[in-house]
């Protein structure tokens, strides 16, 4: 993997809170750095899908979703009442 060398700016106090969570997990800042981005933008990443997924849903189910949706109440209602036997 490639790696860029980059330089930001950030407040004293966040740095200083970095430095010692790196610390204590005994790696590097800019190692904490990585971590907290990859994380950032898999959240982001996540965020986008369901935003996507509430707008394909934001006029309703159409006529098959509603079948299928029925199907798994149904399904969901036969387990539970096995469950209760």
């Amino acid at each position: 993997m490639t790696h860029i060398q980059t330089a930001i700016s950030i407040d004293e106090s966040l740095y200083q809170e970095v430095n010692h969570l790196a610390a204590t997990l005994n790696i590097p800042s800019s190692e904490l750095f990585t971590l907290a981005m990859k994380e950032y933008l898999q959240h982001h990443s996540h965020k986008i899908i369901f935003h996507n997924i509430d707008e394909a849903y934001a006029d309703g189910l159409d006529e098959s979703e509603q079948i299928m949706l029925e199907k798994i109440r149904h399904h969901q209602r036969k387990l539970q009442e096995k469950d209760n036997e």
